[in-house]
């Protein structure tokens, strides 16, 4: 129980952690255009991103898949930037209740599954360093995996409440705080990706 509590805290705290809050930011990011009466469809979408992340985490802890850390240090912004424009351009969709809001998700689940690979792969350094020459790394894995998705449920319950409490208690429109908060998300994402693009 100890080694599990080892590794699943780490993956918690990895993923909770504001010093690495560029997943924070692209979490925030892929749940802000949904209401709480809307879980179930918002489970399927962070499943997709969980199914993406959790197969390129364990191709590369495994040595299946390599990719220079720098270049997914630069995607996984231009992740976060394009979740935003996404988001932006939809907002205007979001009372339509009709088809278009389900082309929309059907757009979002393709997006969430692929940038899920590329986020996969930023938690697989951390993970990578910690486990050394060690053997056996199912256990770790496994234990890492369920800590990031424990803080990823976190970060979705947190925004679903800041939904749940600007629709109630204040007049903001939804496609108003959606265009605020995807466009803040944005603009810092875009700073992110020009330092690390700058760092090269």
């Amino acid at each position: 129980m100890n080694d599990f509590w080892i590794w699943f805290s780490t993956g918690l705290q990895h993923i909770l952690d504001w010093n690495g809050y560029d997943h924070i930011l692209y979490v925030v990011s892929l749940c802000i255009l949904f209401s709480a009466a809307e879980w179930k469809k918002l489970l399927v979408l962070v499943t997709a991103f969980t199914l993406g992340h959790s197969l390129t985490l364990a191709f590369s802890v495994l040595g299946i898949l390599t990719i220079k850390q720098d270049y997914i240090e630069i995607l996984i912004p231009l992740t976060i930037i394009l979740t935003c424009a996404t988001n932006i351009y939809f907002r205007k969709r979001l009372d339509d209740g009709g088809q278009n809001r389900k082309v929309n998700y059907r757009f979002n689940y393709i997006l969430a599954l692929i940038f899920g690979f590329i986020h996969g792969m930023g938690f697989s350094y951390l993970l990578r360093s910690m486990l050394g020459k060690e053997e056996n790394i199912a256990f770790p894995l496994l234990s890492f995996n369920l800590g990031l998705e424990i803080g990823q449920l976190i970060i979705v319950g947190f925004t679903l409440l800041l939904s749940v409490f600007l629709v109630r208690f204040t007049r903001i429109k939804k496609p108003d705080y959606v265009l605020f908060i995807s466009s803040t998300v944005f603009g810092i994402s875009f700073l992110l990706f020009v330092q690390r693009l700058n760092a090269l």
